[in-house]
Order: C-alpha cells, then structure tokens, then sequence
C-alpha cells in the first residue's frame, strides 16, 4: 500500500502523536526532533514480506518491545479512499505482524480515515473479523477537527479534511504556539492543494509575521520560492528575446528553455 508521505513524516518526527490519539491516554505529545531521547515510541515503516504487505506505520514504546497497558505496540494505517477489501487486509497484516513479532504483549490498531462514511469492506462480514474490527481504534479526521481547543498536533491531522476557508484560522492556531510545525504544515497543504501557488500557500498559513518568518524553514522555503520566481523570470525574458530574434519556438524549445 502506498503510505500517505505527510503522514509518515508526521508520525516519524513526532512518534508521540500516537499518544493523544490512543483513546484514554494521558501522555503528552512532543516533537521527537527536539528531544529524541525523552521520545515514548519510535517510529517505523515495516514490510510483511510474506504478503508483500507494508504497514503505514508501527510504534514501538521505548520502555518495553513487547509494550505495557500504558504504551502498547501501536500498528498505524492510513485510509484517505474507499476500498472494498480494506478489513479483511487490515485483518490479515495484523495477524501477520503478531505472528513475526511474538514478544508483543500489548497491541493496538489505529485507522485513520477522513470520515466514517468510507466503504471498506463488505457489509456481512466473518464473525472472527467483526470481533477483530470492533478492538480497532477508527480516528475519523472530520470528526476530530469538530473537537474545541484541539492540541496543535491533532490539529495538523485535521488539515487535509478542513473546508479551505477554515483553514486559514487553523493553521494559526497551530502556528501560534507551535512555530517549530510550519515544515509539516507546508508539506500538508502544499499534497493537498498542488495547483496553489507559493505565494497563495503563505496566504493560507498566513505566513508573512515576524514570528514565523524568523524561523530557519520559513527563511529556507521563502528563499526558494523568491528563487524559482527569478528563474521563472528570466525563462520568459529569454523566450521573448529569442522569439523577437529567431522567430515564434517550437513547443518543445519552449519546454526545455523553461
């Protein structure tokens, strides 16, 4: 299955996430990046190389691989689309993973889907399959973001499901005490609306504040797209002379010019 990339980056540079989405934890969730070593999980993609079958996403507890009540092994899918055989794949990849990893105690499925409205599987499901789904933990992205005074790293999983005009003010709740989660939130929006300009992105996360233009990505991100203009620029001054000069280019002249 092809793993969503924002929400590996997500999960990788920030594995404690797992901990405000696990029903009845307490934990708090901080960047892993900053602090690596008081990190709960790490993060990891494994491959079921039997089925050829690659989890989105496993997080082992650092106190214990086999996992405690507290932090549990957690298996990490994400599901953004319909798909009629998704249960029984889900079923049979975590019968799979326990079977390759004997040591674990305590385990945990988590789904994410953008809202409980997507088709899965079959309505007349086995009966051994039902009482496997209903201990799965089912994060519905639409309803999450309905949640008040989200943590700002919940917040960010609620990006690609928010109606666009709510996303300005999202994103400034998140920005706002989070300035360090500007890089997953541009990787969000930038998979989500590919057609936006840069220039209409930094309008979504209202970028231009001298709060977030002093951090190091914003200075970084901001540099290439001034950069790219330029070089936009000076490929239409380029075609423009050349057309004057040589006459109208081909297409493919064009294409490679630019």
């Amino acid at each position: 299955m092809k793993t969503d990339h924002w929400f590996y980056g997500l999960f990788q540079s920030a594995p404690d996430l797992i901990t405000l989405v696990l029903p009845g934890s307490g934990a708090t969730a901080s960047l892993g990046a900053d602090a690596p070593g008081d990190a709960l999980y790490r993060f990891e993609a494994p491959e079921i190389k039997a089925a050829n079958h690659r989890l989105d996403g496993a997080l082992w507890p650092r106190v214990s691989e086999s996992g405690t009540p507290e932090q549990p092994v957690v298996l990490l899918e994400v599901q953004m689309q319909s798909k009629a055989g998704f249960k029984h794949r889900l079923w049979a990849q975590t019968a799979r993973f326990a079977q390759l990893h004997p040591q674990v105690q305590y385990l945990e499925m988590v789904v994410v889907v953008p809202h409980r409205r997507l088709r899965l599987g079959p309505d007349r499901l086995p009966r051994q399959l039902e009482a496997f789904l209903a201990g799965v933990h089912w994060l519905s992205l639409e309803e999450l973001g309905q949640q008040p005074g989200l943590d700002p790293l919940l917040s960010l999983l609620t990006l690609p499901v928010l109606p666009k005009p709510d996303i300005p003010g999202a994103n400034e709740k998140i920005l706002q005490p989070r300035p360090d989660l500007l890089e997953p939130v541009v990787s969000i929006l930038g998979e989500r609306f590919p057609y936006l300009t840069r220039e209409e992105i930094m309008a979504l996360i209202n970028l231009p504040t001298d709060h977030l233009r002093d951090t190091r990505f914003a200075q970084e991100w901001m540099a290439e797209g001034e950069a790219r203009g330029r070089a936009a620029e000076a490929a239409a001054t380029a075609i423009r002379l050349l057309n004057r000069r040589c006459g109208p280019l081909s297409e493919a002249t064009t294409a490679r010019i630019q």
